[in-house]
């Protein structure tokens, strides 16, 4: 007497690989078929239906027996056909914009390059010692008590000059704007 499937893919789950092999022996062309049908491209079907083998072992493992077993692993192809249409739906969605995404990223660096480039200037019309705070604690990033260590003054010397950079760059700024 032959083994059912439900049997075997009971067996499967629990780790069977003789009882998995004769599952995929069995119904193999069923799935197949099915995936050349939902998906209209043999070479597609091909993929899809190693792709089902490949992840069967672990989708058995959440295999109830509440229906018959080919019932279920139609469910299990459709399932995987809608999800490698909805990929493909993704990449092309993904190409067709990938066009004004590098348009987008190339405006993004323009401004980023022009944003650093004023900052560079703007920088040259600080004093001296307020450039060297800056060079340490956003350049090299370091805490403002080890930019004062290494400037030999005491921490919040080095938070006052912070706070006076970013108002007097705010200052340029806005005298800049205006003109």
């Amino acid at each position: 007497m032959e083994t059912s499937d439900e049997r075997l893919a009971g067996a499967a789950a629990e780790g069977d690989r003789g009882a998995f092999a004769l599952l995929v022996e069995r119904h193999y062309d069923r799935i197949f078929g099915l995936s050349w049908r939902l998906t209209g491209s043999r070479t597609e079907a091909e993929d899809l239906a190693q792709d089902i083998c490949a992840a069967l072992p672990m989708k058995l493992r959440g295999w109830r027996g509440e229906a018959r077993f080919t019932t279920w692993l139609y469910r299990v192809v459709v399932n995987a056909s809608h999800d490698l249409r909805r990929r493909q739906s993704a990449h092309s969605r993904a190409a067709a914009g990938w066009g004004d995404w590098e348009l987008a990223r190339q405006d993004e660096i323009g401004e980023a390059r022009a944003a650093e480039e004023w900052l560079a200037s703007a920088m040259t019309a600080l004093p001296v010692e307020l450039r060297d705070t800056v060079a340490l604690v956003l350049g090299e990033e370091m805490t403002q008590a080890e930019a004062a260590a290494v400037l030999g003054l005491a921490e919040g010397t080095v938070a006052w000059r912070m706070s006076e950079v970013k108002k007097r760059l705010r200052a340029m700024a806005l005298r800049e704007a205006r003109a």
